[in-house]
């Protein structure tokens, strides 16, 4: 494309340096604008074809990274979900509901060791002169603590997680599932929350939007979504490059 209109350019200007020349000169005013607004028009083309896939990977950074944001609350919320309930949950309002209400036990492991009573009686030996001791580790409950207080804070931004925090989506919320995911003969419980790159890039090129869902880079988003999590793999993660987590400065 870009290849085209410099080469369309390039024309348009061989033909008005020959219409200098070889054109009768009552037609040249005519002629002269005719062709220099052809050649401000592909000139203009040529700056936009140039400049677009550059302001279009500015947007789509700063939108990705308010989304991602967001993606990475729902999934510690979720990571937390399933250490206190075993499973992920596909809804967000019990996933609210458990973070207004769910706490985490504060635990102490502690070593100890005793007598064994039975075993010394069999072998005729006394447990203060060599004989045997069975090892145990005791857990104490020391306290609860909040869950939401654990990973929140003061910040209620859990309650709204769910929505897409930009103004071109139009108030639409991520997409959340839940299942069991089988390997190896085992289940595992696993979640996917996710939003289409072409909703949040929606007002850009299609052309350009069409080349981004059709991805493939290891410093990129690949495929269609913008997600954290997998139905199809025992994956937690994100699928955004790590430069998407280093903190703002």
């Amino acid at each position: 494309m870009i290849l085209n209109i410099v080469l369309g350019t390039l024309i348009c200007v061989g033909l008005a340096f020959l219409m200098d020349k070889f054109v009768p000169l009552k037609l040249n005013p005519i002629i002269s604008v005719i062709l220099w607004l052809v050649i401000l028009i592909l000139g203009y083309s040529l700056y936009k074809s140039i400049m677009g896939p550059v302001e279009f990977n500015k947007v789509k950074q700063v939108r990705y990274a308010k989304v991602i944001e967001n993606l990475k609350d729902i999934r510690v919320s979720e990571l937390a979900y399933q250490e206190i309930e075993g499973k992920f949950t596909g809804n967000f309002d019990s996933l609210v509901q458990f973070l207004d209400t769910a706490q985490f036990a504060i635990i102490q492991r502690r070593d100890t060791s005793f007598a064994d009573v039975e075993r010394n009686k069999a072998f005729g030996l006394d447990a203060q002169k060599g004989g045997y001791y069975k090892e145990e580790i005791i857990i104490d409950t020391l306290r609860f603590a909040s869950v939401k207080d654990s990973i929140f804070g003061d910040s209620d931004r859990y309650k709204t997680m769910m929505n897409i925090p930009l103004e071109i989506a139009d108030g639409a919320v991520f997409e959340l599932k839940s299942g069991k995911y089988e390997k190896n003969e085992t289940f595992y419980s696993v979640f996917e929350a996710s939003v289409a790159k072409s909703l949040l890039l929606s007002d850009q090129n299609p052309d350009l939007i069409n080349q981004e869902e059709q991805l493939i880079s290891v410093d990129g988003i690949n495929g269609p979504t913008v997600r954290v999590g997998s139905m199809n793999d025992i994956d937690t993660s994100g699928n955004w490059p790590k430069t998407y987590d280093t903190p703002k400065q």
